[in-house]
């Protein structure tokens, strides 16, 4: 089993990845955090073979958390899940070290593929992502 953390600071959005993930028998959440601090020091202690990371937590955010887990750890794989589409947010994400980014309008079954994928070594976007990224990349090239 896959073992996971999920890390947000909302705790119906916590809860909601805890249901939908513990339906796959694949997956083993093992830990919610609320904040970036506690992912960091829970990360240390149960080394997670994946984290689902919030970007936008108080008074850690997840990108700086992502940072802190990289100091001490290649293996664990990183997932960004936001609100936030816009590139700038994917790529201090990406930069810090993460491995994958999905929004929180994706579905249950996307973010399980992004798990699978980025326990292959694979990074992950998002359909959303990919779409935004894509249509940038066009207007820039036609620009």
């Amino acid at each position: 089993m896959i073992k996971i953390v999920i890390a947000d600071d909302h705790r119906l959005v916590r809860e909601a990845w805890r249901l939908l993930l513990s339906r796959d028998p694949r997956l083993d959440v093992i830990a919610v955090c609320e904040n970036g601090h506690r992912v960091v020091e829970a990360s240390r202690v149960l080394q997670p073979q994946v984290i689902l990371m919030d970007i936008n937590m108080e008074p850690m955010n997840g990108i700086e958390a992502t940072r802190k887990i990289r100091e001490f750890s290649s293996d664990i794989r990183i997932i960004g899940i936001s609100v936030h589409t816009d590139l700038a947010y994917v790529n201090g994400l990406m930069q810090a070290g993460a491995n994958g980014y999905v929004t929180k309008n994706s579905s249950g079954e996307e973010m399980i593929t992004a798990i699978l994928q980025v326990m292959e070594g694979q990074p992950y976007f998002c359909k959303e992502i990919a779409n935004i990224h894509t249509t940038s990349t066009r207007a820039r090239a036609a620009g």
